[in-house]
């Protein structure tokens, strides 16, 4: 979230104002550098829950490579793919400006990278800091190809949040990423297969991981269990990503107490919470002080699924984190060691009660010389005014084994159109050629068909399949209403963007009304997102200025949702300026 400093000075507290000056003396660009990276996918055998399976990984490392860059750096990572599947890499969250080539999104913004071959992605870290990450972005892949991207500020030390004074921050002590996850013992693209087969009937994941590992509740995971090692008195920055695939997750360390700092790469007005609640695709930076006697707690996460009838993995995966100078114990769920205390699965109160406490801070750090920001400002009055429906829907499918009925499936939907994947080019690379025949650039504004989404009967259930975009003017100040519906069955749908962050200015239950609605926004200290929930049977409310020429894909990340069609894309054009133009694509960039 950005605003001129001369603004924010008259409003921040003389604490904050001397932090602000502190940070004047290390201009962002002053350790700009290129940041080399080489990386080669391919399979590892792994064992889990006495299972061994052949798994593809980067580097040999499951989760994969933590990636630390600092703002203003050129990133250059070479990816070759010598796995049996063909893939791309997305780099979640970054924002990619002028290097839309880079985002990674399979038929989106390029074709695979296939097997043999390599992709140098090459994109500056513009703006930004923060806890991010990178995952692959085709089928299934990225449950086991993803890792830590780490954004840090041009400073000597970790920048925690700019309401903590700078002596105290300089304390604080950063522990390794904390990656939830997810674990098949079957090969997740035989289950994602069926489940496109099928119409979205999947098994559900063996087992939840931390850092890659189960922990001591599942099947011959006893040393399968992650070990953060702390000292007494003293605080913790956790950053905390959910690469899991399916799931929106509960994190909660025993007895302690959690303070949410950041999320998505943003600060967030600091709250505290014995709970957290995190989305797929969504990254939370949290402090933890370790006040409590010595000893070993678990810390733990636990699926939130308000839909009863998709089936979830309902032991919680444990890592421990450990008091030094205190006995090592890994036998959680005792007297000795208890789990935390988690709100039920489908706890939708819950749900809207931590959304709400999501509020945005007015602060930026001093802006790298040289470099092109666009403006990311809130928008206040609104160009395009958009009102897209998300669930599910019922799609034609002719060859479907066990299919909803003769010759149709269940799948997913925006506005009752189910994406369809372009296979000849990718979408970026027809736009900026100006090849016919690859994409439709009508998305409509509003569902072409309007009924009372959160209501009974009648209901337009069957979708549409296409490949749709939707064309915005350089500059243009959007909104976009997300709407879930009860077109079968209502889930919640953690929406996320790319290339641009959003604020989400509103959130409610039930069919949002234009009426009533825009006069609960908060339009003073919106939460600046890039991945965000539109709640069971209920809408969100997102803003964002289009500043970021490319092609940028919305979807849910809930994997299975947008391998049944939950997706589409924005086109965003060029601007007038010669640094608000599109460059030419990379001539390594993969062929279809």
């Amino acid at each position: 979230m950005e605003m001129s400093l001369k603004k924010q000075m008259c409003n921040l507290p003389l604490f904050l104002l001397l932090t602000i000056l502190v940070l004047l003396h290390f201009p962002a660009d002053s350790e700009a550098a290129i940041r080399k990276f080489s990386w080669t996918i391919d399979n590892k055998s792994i064992s889990r829950l006495c299972h061994t399976k052949a798994t593809p990984v980067v580097n040999g490392q499951f989760p994969g490579p933590a990636t630390y860059v600092t703002e203003g750096d050129d990133v250059v990572i070479k990816v070759t793919n010598l796995g049996e599947h063909n893939l791309t890499i997305h780099w979640h969250g970054v924002r990619q400006i002028l290097t839309a080539w880079a985002d990674g999104p399979a038929y989106v913004t390029q074709c695979p990278i296939q097997t043999g071959q390599s992709y140098t992605h090459r994109f500056k870290v513009i703006g930004q800091r923060g806890t991010l990450f990178w995952h692959a972005h085709l089928s299934w892949l990225r449950a086991t190809i993803h890792g830590a991207f780490i954004i840090r500020p041009a400073l000597p030390f970790t920048f925690v949040h700019p309401s903590l004074p700078l002596r105290s921050q300089r304390s604080i002590i950063e522990l390794p990423p904390i990656i939830l996850g997810e674990w098949w013992i079957q090969d997740v693209e035989v289950i994602i297969k069926s489940a496109i087969e099928t119409g979205g009937r999947y098994n559900a994941s063996d087992a939840l991981t931390i850092n890659g590992l189960p922990g001591p509740l599942y099947n011959c995971s006893g040393q399968d269990t992650s070990v953060l090692e702390v000292s007494q008195g003293r605080t913790y920055l956790l950053r905390i990503i959910n690469a899991a695939v399916n799931f929106p997750l509960y994190f909660a360390v025993t007895n302690h107490t959690l303070t949410v700092v950041e999320k998505d790469a943003a600060f967030v007005e600091p709250f505290d919470v014995n709970v957290a609640l995190i989305d797929p695709g969504q990254t939370m930076n949290v402090l933890l002080k370790t006040d409590k006697p010595k000893g070993s707690y678990a810390m733990a996460v636990s699926v939130y699924n308000p839909q009863a009838r998709i089936p979830f993995p309902k032991v919680p995966a444990v890592a421990i984190v450990h008091y030094k100078q205190s006995t090592l114990n890994l036998n959680v769920n005792t007297s000795s060691m208890p789990l935390p205390v988690f709100p039920s699965s489908s706890n939708l109160t819950f749900e809207f009660e931590y959304a709400a406490r999501l509020k945005g801070v007015n602060f930026a750090f001093p802006r790298a010389r040289n470099v092109f920001i666009p403006d990311d400002s809130l928008p206040l009055s609104i160009d395009e005014d958009l009102f897209y429906t998300v669930g599910y829907a019922l799609q034609n499918c002719s060859d479907c084994i066990r299919s909803f009925s003769p010759g149709v499936r269940m799948g997913t939907a925006i506005s009752n159109y189910g994406f369809v994947a372009p296979t000849i080019s990718s979408i970026l690379e027809a736009y900026y050629y100006n090849k016919t025949g690859v994409y439709e650039a009508d998305f409509p504004d509003i569902p072409e068909v309007q009924y009372n989404y959160t209501g009974p009967p009648p209901k337009n259930s069957m979708a549409k399949m296409a490949t749709k975009v939707k064309v915005l003017e350089y500059g243009a100040n959007v909104q976009l209403v997300l709407q879930d519906t009860g077109t079968l069955f209502f889930e919640s749908h953690p929406m996320h963007l790319h290339g641009q962050n959003f604020y989400v200015v509103g959130t409610g239950s039930g069919t949002y009304d234009p009426s009533t609605a825009p006069s609960t926004f908060n339009l003073d200290n919106p939460p600046f997102l890039n991945t965000v929930s539109v709640p069971f049977g209920g809408w969100t409310a997102i803003r964002f200025k289009a500043t970021n020429p490319g092609v940028w894909f919305l979807h849910c990340h809930i994997d299975i949702h947008p391998s049944l069609g939950m997706a589409m894309a924005f086109i965003v054009k060029d601007g007038s300026k010669p640094y608000q133009k599109l460059p030419r694509p990379p001539k390594d960039l993969p062929k279809c």
